[in-house]
């Protein structure tokens, strides 16, 4: 077999007109980084083969499920633990301010880099996945930091903010109907938790404890909701995507799939037969 040099970035953005993540999916049969740093922390689930890192210090080698954090400025490599599997990944940079919302004392500390927590793993894996094929700015912004906060609160040695939200109703209610108002491009979730007085994971964790889903999720609802009634007028689903608010037509599908078990235009079909 010949040798597999494989990574590609994808740059998410956290809200609209939000501050930049990167993600990267890599699948390297001999490529050895040479030392470097990273102004963010790096935050790698290896997905495949082994990698060995060496870092303060020492040796970390990687397996499938692990999850390696790597701190701010920290010097370190990357290279095949062997030299016949080869290693893969995925990873994302985020910014410290990223890991610190939920959590007392400022920056989190992580003693041990590699970490075990099936949980996160696949979690980490779905969203870096998801985003990579379509990096929605609401969804990016709704489950990234609420996922490095889990990590920090589970793994660092930061205390965790307290979880009860005083008015999580309220709140919850008035950032869906900002939402629903502003359907065609979402208001950043930083800039609404700011209007309203408090943290982005204090709105996050209100929206989820009173609707029982993030905020991209119950956009994304709405919006099939929206674009059922004008399926029902005949439009075709391409037309309906940027109508309310999808990427694309390819958007509009997975997302009317996983609401409604069906696609858009057997939909359309269906109520077009009825009519």
């Amino acid at each position: 077999m010949g040798v597999r040099e494989q990574a590609t970035w994808t740059r998410a953005r956290l809200g609209t007109g939000g501050p930049p993540l990167d993600l990267l999916t890599a699948r390297f049969d001999q490529h050895r980084y040479a030392p470097h740093a990273h102004e963010e922390f790096t935050i790698g689930v290896c997905v495949g083969g082994s990698e060995v890192i060496d870092y303060r210090g020492g040796h970390i080698r990687t397996g499938p499920g692990t999850i390696v954090v790597l701190d701010p400025g920290e010097t370190h490599t990357g290279a095949p633990a062997t030299t016949t599997d080869g290693y893969a990944y995925r990873a994302l940079y985020a910014d410290p301010a990223l890991l610190s919302d939920g959590i007392l004392g400022g920056l989190p500390h992580f003693r041990e880099p590699l970490l075990d927590d099936p949980e996160l793993v696949a979690a980490l894996c779905a969203t870096h996945t998801e985003l990579s094929v379509c990096p929605d700015p609401l969804e990016a912004e709704s489950r990234l930091p609420w996922l490095l906060t889990a990590l920090a609160r589970r793994h660092s040695t930061a205390r965790p903010v307290p979880d009860t939200i005083p008015g999580a109703a309220s709140v919850a209610r008035a950032v869906r109907d900002r939402l629903a108002d502003e359907l065609l491009a979402p208001p950043s979730l930083a800039g609404l938790a700011a209007d309203l007085g408090m943290s982005r994971y204090q709105l996050l964790r209100a929206f989820r404890t009173e609707l029982g889903l993030p905020p991209y999720a119950w956009l994304a609802q709405y919006r099939v909701a929206r674009a059922r009634g004008l399926l029902e007028t005949g439009l075709r689903p391409a037309e309906v995507a940027p109508l309310v608010g999808f990427a694309d037509q390819a958007h509009l599908t997975r997302w009317f799939r996983r609401v409604l078990g069906v696609t858009p235009a057997a939909y359309r079909n269906s109520v077009q037969d009825a009519a």
